[in-house]
């Protein structure tokens, strides 16, 4: 599913039109991405978690030339599935869990 399928989906779902349907779903990923960029966690009860983990410089290597090189400190966005997604995940069809 993309961001376009998740609007007609919206769309479809609540009888709402494309354009508003649009609206909510850059609203929701607008007010997702500010949460992150102010270091704060997101998180969707039963579903996810999105949170930014802060790397300190360091220094590396060039894999060609084995030369050092100085890497920069870095913040990087993770994705934690939560409880309920990791067990639908792994459910069959039947509702086993694998």
């Amino acid at each position: 599913m993309n961001k376009l399928d998740l609007i007609i989906a919206l769309r479809d779902e609540t009888q709402i039109s494309k354009m508003e349907a649009t609206r909510v779903v850059e609203i929701f990923f607008d007010s997702m991405r500010n949460a992150l960029k102010n270091g704060d966690r997101v998180e969707i009860r039963g579903l996810c978690s999105f949170f930014v983990k802060t790397y300190k410089s360091y220094v590396g290597r060039n894999p060609k030339t084995g030369e050092k090189v100085p890497i920069e400190p870095k913040k990087l966005p993770f994705f934690k599935a939560g409880k309920e997604l990791k067990e639908r995940t792994n459910r069959t069809s039947s509702g086993r869990v694998r």
